[in-house]
Order: C-alpha cells, then sequence, then structure tokens
C-alpha cells in the first residue's frame, strides 16, 4: 500500500470520526428554527446538511473515499442522500469529490454519481 493511500485512509478515518463526534449535537438542534418559526427555510440549512439525488443505477458506499474501501451499504438510481460535507478522493470518471452521506450510517459516495439537489455541500 503507498504512503499516498494510507495518508487518505488516514485522513478519512479521522474525519469519518470527526463527522460522528458531531452527530448528537447535530441531532439535538432538529427542532431548532433559525427562520424563527415561519416555515421558510429548508432541512439541509437546519441541521447542517445537503441533499443529492442517486444517478447511478447501484452506488456502492464506502468506509473512505476511494473505491477499494470496505462497502458500507448501497443507494439506487432516483434515492435522495443526506450530505454532510465533501472531500477529495479517488478521481471517478473524471471527478475527485467524494460526499460524507448520513443516512442511516456514514458512508462516502462517489459524487460522480450523486447530483445536488439545492446547494453545493460544504468542504469537509
Amino acid at each position: 500500500m503507498s504512503l499516498r493511500t494510507r495518508l487518505s485512509i488516514t485522513t478519512a478515518a479521522g474525519l469519518l470520526a470527526a463527522a460522528a463526534a458531531v452527530t448528537p449535537a447535530a441531532a439535538a438542534h432538529d427542532d431548532w428554527d433559525p427562520a424563527g418559526g415561519n416555515g421558510n427555510h429548508q432541512n439541509h440549512h437546519d441541521q447542517g446538511l445537503y441533499e443529492g439525488v442517486v444517478t447511478a443505477n447501484t452506488l456502492a458506499l464506502r468506509s473512505a473515499p476511494n473505491r477499494g474501501s470496505q462497502i458500507i451499504r448501497y443507494a439506487h438510481r432516483g434515492d435522495i442522500v443526506k450530505i454532510f460535507c465533501k472531500t477529495g478522493g479517488e478521481t471517478v470518471q473524471g471527478n475527485p469529490l467524494w460526499y460524507l452521506l448520513t443516512d442511516g450510517t456514514w458512508a462516502w459516495g462517489a459524487a460522480r454519481y450523486i447530483d445536488n439537489v439545492g446547494p453545493a455541500p460544504r468542504w469537509c
């Protein structure tokens, strides 16, 4: 395994651990309303999450932002996913971005197969 691959895995593991550490804090604010109760806002802003729609027939969601990492679960064409943040990783068909998804389990999905719904996710 190359040094670059090891560093990528270590970085991804650190990001995953950091993201998991903030999960309880984000969950505790689910009912917070920055719009003052008027309902003129979108969920992803309230929770610090963004949304995307899966464009691949079947998308393997992984433990790190590369195709060699462990598969955590699968998403399917048309699924709406919650995106926590984006980072650089292994390039997939010309796209080096990966999204950290929060649906049920934390997993990485290649941005090549996830179209943003609304604003682009923040950087991890």
